[in-house]
């Protein structure tokens, strides 16, 4: 079994879909998918289908749902397949389960690489470790169940996977600038501060790899667009950080045309009180 749930819903057994048209079992099988191998509750597929506002045959249905993907499931495992659907889509006491491994999900593996990068990061191995979270980030096929509504559960589970893509974006970033390419990350990190227009880490990665390119105006520009974005928005300076980051650039700090040095950091960490 393959399932891929960040970008649209797809799930396939033996190159055939299992992914239901309907909207509410396509949740059932995202939630079921965020947790192979462990039992879901029957109250927590209703809260995620449902909400608060339970109908009176909730349970009959839900356990309908279940029935709509094991015939799928059992279609597309063929009758010479050891087991049936119901040994992989399982009913337990109190819930229901997947009985997959992990890393037949494209979440398991991202996180998966996602910890190996950041190790190789903290270790200083800048090459791997860009590597590795390129390939996590790689995984990415849009925003994570994008073809899927998706109810109080699976939208807590949406914005962790996309906070977390954004933070692995941002440490592969770091990678890349320590190793020097400085100049190849302009185009990508100006669109993320165009999408992220608050986000001091972003602004900070934009103003080094400018800087380093020769663009010390181009990198204040960025920190002035920034200020007066927080200051009108949000009636805040920037941090203290970014603040000593914007002097540094100013005062032409050599710290700033360290590509790979000593420090097991970030640029913008130099400027950490």
């Amino acid at each position: 079994m393959i399932i891929k749930l960040l970008g649209a819903l797809h799930a396939e057994v033996n190159g055939l879909s299992i992914v239901p048209t309907a909207g509410k079992p396509r949740q059932i099988l995202a939630l079921l998918s965020l947790y192979p191998g462990r039992v879901v509750p029957v109250p927590t597929l209703m809260e995620e289908i449902w909400g608060a506002h339970l109908p009176q045959s909730s349970l009959t249905t839900l356990q309908t749902y279940i029935l709509q993907l094991r015939r799928m499931l059992g279609t597309a495992m063929g009758p010479d397949v050891p087991g049936s659907a119901k040994d992989v889509l399982a009913t337990r006491y109190g819930g229901y389960l997947l009985q997959i491994p992990s890393d037949a999900v494209d979440v398991f593996r991202y996180e998966r690489l996602v910890a190996e990068g950041r190790h190789a990061f903290d270790d200083g191995e800048d090459e791997r470790a860009a590597s590795l979270l390129r390939e996590a980030l790689d995984l990415w096929e849009g925003p994570a169940l994008v073809d899927v509504r998706v109810g109080s559960i699976l939208e807590i589970e949406v914005m962790r996977l996309e906070q977390s893509r954004l933070v692995a974006r941002e440490r592969r970033i770091d990678a890349d600038l320590r190793l020097g390419r400085h100049v190849e990350l302009i185009a990508e990190l100006t669109d993320l501060v165009a999408r992220h227009p608050q986000h001091e880490g972003l602004h900070s990665q934009a103003m080094v790899a400018l800087y380093r390119s020769g663009r010390q105006a181009g990198a204040l520009d960025v920190y002035r667009r920034l200020r007066q974005r927080l200051v009108d928005e949000l009636g805040v300076e920037p941090s203290p950080q970014l603040q000593r980051m914007h002097q540094a650039m100013l005062t032409v700090d050599p710290r700033l045309d360290v590509v790979a040095g000593p420090r097991r950091s970030s640029t913008f960490d130099l400027y950490a009180a």
